[in-house]
C-alpha cells in the first residue's frame, strides 16, 4: 500500500515497453503533473526519453519518424478526439499509448479507425490518475468541489475516477463505509460502487485481507485546516504554499535566480524526506547540522594539492554540488518561514488558535482575539481565521460576540471577501452541520504545553490539537467506530481484522492529517492506511472551497440564530 511505488511501477513499465530507442513522452496537463511527481526530469531522459510534449498543443514539433511516442493521458472525450487527430497525420514512427484509467470499448474503436497508417503498437490502461504526494498520501488536485453544499457534477465524476485509480493501482476491491450525515459521501459511495460492479472482471483480486474505502467529509473538522502548523511540510504549505512539489520564493529580497523556484520532493531530496515531520524548533536544529556537515567536507575539499586529491575532488563532485544545492535551499526556506513568524507574530497567534480548539475558557480566549486584532503585526488572514475558530467554537454561547469581532475586522480594513468567511464557515459547518462535536472532545482535558527545542524564540507552542480523523480511525482500529454514523454500503459488514484502509476526505485533507496516518501507521506495523483527498489544504484553499459551497446560501449569523 504505497501510491508513490505504484505509479512509478506504471511510469517505469511504460518507458521499457517500448525497447531501446530514442522516445517522446506526449501528455495532458493532468498526467503532466502526475509524473512530475513522482520523476525528476533527469530521471525521465535516463529512461531514453528525451521529448515532452503536451497533446493538446496546436503546433507542436516537426515530424520526427525515428522516434517512439509513448502516450500517457487521461481517458477523457477530448483528448481521445485529440489522439484520434495525431494518429490520422503522425508525426513518430509508432505509438504506444497508455490510458491513465478505465477507457470505454466505443473510443478504443475510434482510434482503431483513425490508425490508418497503422502505427500504434500497444494499448494499455495504467491505473495512474490521481497525484501521489507521499507514500501514505494523495490528492485529486481539485479546488473547491461543492456548489451550494453539493457536489459539482465534474467534481464528483473526477474523485470518482481518482478512487478507482487508486483501488486498481493497488489490487484492493473495497469494502465501502462513508460518513452517514454527509449526502456528499453517500454520493460519492454509490458512484464508487457503480463503477466496481460495472467493472468487476478488472477488480477481481487475489486479497488476503478485506480492505476498507472510508469516505469523510470536510465539513465534519473544519478546524484542522484552519490553524497555522508546526511541522515542516505542513508548514511550508500553509506559508509558502507547495504546488505540485515546487514553492515559490521569487518574493523574496535578493534571491539568487536558482532559488527563485525549489522542489520539495522526498523522493529526490533525502534532507527534506528525513525532517518532513519534524517540528520547526528541530528543524532549525537539524539545518545547523547540515551545514557544519558541508563546511566539514567543504574545508576538506579546499585542500586540493597533489593530482591524488583533484582525482577525489572530482569524483565527489556531484555529490558535493548536489548537497551545495541541499543546504542552499533548506537554508533560504527555512530562513522566510523564520522571518514569517516573527515578523506576523505567529507564535501568539498560534498559541491562541491552540486555545480556542482545546480549551472552554470563553471571556478569556476573547480577550485574547481582540488584543491579536489590535495588533497591526497580525497578518489579515490570522485574525480571519481566529474569528473563525471563535464563531465555530462558541457559535452557541449565550454571551458570544462574533459580531463584535468581524465589525473590528473590518475596522482593521480587513477585505470583504476574509470578512464574509465567518458567516461562510457557519453555514459550511457549523454545530448544526457536523456529526461530530469537535469543542468537547477528551483532548480539551489533556491540553498541555509542549517546548520546542533547538530555535532559540520557539518555545510554547500549543501543539496540543489533534484532528478530528485521529479519533475517526483510532475508534476503526478498534472495532469501535460506530455503524449507525458511519454505515456501510449495502449490506455487507467486514467481519475480518482491518489491516487496509483507503482514507478519502471529500473537500480537502491537509499535511496535519498526512502526519497523524504517519504516525498511525509506524505505531500499528500491521495495518496500512493511505489517506486522500479532492486537494491538499492551507487556510488560502481551505477559504475558496469555503466560499465556492456556501455560494448562495449564506444567511447573516443573526437572521439564522435570532
Amino acid at each position: 500500500m504505497n501510491v508513490v511505488t505504484a505509479l512509478k511501477f506504471y511510469i517505469t513499465r511504460m518507458t521499457e515497453e517500448s525497447g531501446p530507442g530514442m522516445k517522446v513522452l506526449l501528455m495532458d496537463k493532468q498526467t503532466t503533473s502526475i509524473v512530475s511527481l513522482i520523476y525528476s526530469h533527469s530521471e525521465i531522459l535516463m529512461k531514453e526519453v528525451y521529448l515532452f510534449e503536451k497533446i493538446d498543443t496546436p503546433i507542436r514539433s516537426e515530424a520526427l519518424k525515428h522516434l517512439k511516442c509513448i502516450v500517457f493521458i487521461r481517458p477523457t472525450k477530448e483528448n481521445v478526439h485529440l489522439l484520434c487527430n495525431e494518429l490520422r497525420n503522425p508525426k513518430y514512427g509508432s505509438y504506444y499509448i497508455y490510458f491513465s484509467n478505465i477507457i470505454a470499448k466505443a473510443e478504443i474503436k475510434l482510434l482503431a479507425d483513425s490508425d490508418e497508417q497503422e502505427v500504434v503498437k500497444e494499448v494499455h490502461e495504467y491505473y495512474a490518475d490521481y497525484l501521489a504526494v507521499n507514500p501514505h498520501l494523495f490528492s485529486v488536485g481539485i479546488n473547491a468541489c461543492a456548489e451550494g453544499l453539493m457536489w459539482n457534477p465534474e467534481a464528483l465524476h473526477r474523485s470518482c475516477e481518482a478512487i478507482i485509480s487508486v483501488l486498481l493501482s493497488l489490487k484492493k476491491c473495497p469494502y465501502i463505509r462513508y460518513q452517514g450525515s454527509s449526502d456528499m459521501a453517500k454520493r460519492l459511495a454509490e458512484k464508487i460502487r457503480e463503477v466496481l460492479i460495472k467493472e468487476s472482471n478488472s477488480f477481481k483480486f487475489r486479497q488476503e485481507s478485506d480492505p476498507l474505502l472510508l469516505i469523510l467529509d470536510r465539513r465534519d473538522d473544519p478546524v484542522t485546516p484552519l490553524l497555522n502548523q508546526w511541522t515542516y511540510q505542513a508548514m511550508v504549505h500553509e506559508l509558502l504554499t507547495i504546488n505540485n512539489n515546487r514553492v515559490d520564493l521569487s518574493h523574496i529580497k535578493g534571491i539568487s535566480k536558482e532559488l527563485k523556484e525549489v522542489v520539495l520532493s522526498a523522493e529526490h531530496d533525502e534532507f527534506y524526506a528525513e525532517n518532513l515531520y519534524l517540528n520547526f524548533g528541530e528543524i532549525g536544529q537539524t539545518i545547523k547540522e547540515l551545514m557544519e556537515e558541508f563546511q566539514k567536507k567543504a574545508k576538506k575539499h579546499q585542500k586540493v594539492e597533489s593530482i591524488a586529491d583533484m582525482k577525489n575532488f572530482v569524483e565527489a563532485y556531484p555529490l558535493f554540488k548536489k548537497m551545495s544545492g541541499t543546504v542552499s535551499k533548506h537554508v533560504t526556506v527555512v530562513g522566510e518561514l523564520s522571518n514569517l513568524v516573527g515578523t506576523y507574530n505567529l507564535l501568539e497567534v498560534s498559541e491562541t488558535e491552540q486555545e480556542l480548539c482545546c480549551q472552554n475558557e470563553h471571556s478569556h480566549q476573547l480577550q485574547k482575539i481582540k488584543r491579536l486584532l489590535n495588533n497591526p503585526k497580525v497578518r489579515d488572514v490570522d485574525a480571519t481565521r481566529l474569528v473563525m475558530l471563535y464563531a465555530l467554537h462558541y457559535e452557541k454561547h449565550t454571551n458570544n460576540e462574533i459580531s463584535t469581532l468581524v465589525e473590528m475586522l473590518k475596522k482593521r480594513d480587513v477585505p470583504e471577501k476574509y470578512t464574509k468567511l465567518v458567516h461562510s464557515v457557519l453555514a459550511y459547518s457549523g454545530i448544526n452541520q457536523r456529526q461530530s462535536n469537535l469543542f468537547d472532545r477528551e483532548a480539551v482535558a489533556k491540553i498541555t504545553k509542549k517546548l520546542f527545542k533547538g530555535l532559540s524564540g520557539v518555545d510554547n507552542i500549543y501543539t496540543q490539537h489533534n484532528p478530528l480523523l485521529c479519533e475517526t480511525m483510532e475508534d476503526l482500529l478498534k472495532g469501535k467506530l460506530s455503524t449507525q454514523n458511519f454505515p456501510y454500503l449495502g449490506q455487507m459488514v467486514m467481519t475480518k481484522k482491518i489491516q487496509d484502509v483507503i482514507i478519502f476526505i471529500i473537500g480537502g485533507t491537509t499535511y496535519e492529517e498526512s502526519l497523524a496516518v504517519y504516525n498511525l501507521n509506524k505505531q500499528n506495523p500491521n495495518v496500512k492506511i493511505i489517506l486522500g483527498g479532492t486537494t491538499i489544504h492551507n487556510f488560502q484553499s481551505f477559504s475558496k472551497e469555503i466560499e465556492s459551497a456556501t455560494n448562495g446560501i449564506v444567511t447573516s449569523y443573526k437572521s439564522r440564530n435570532h
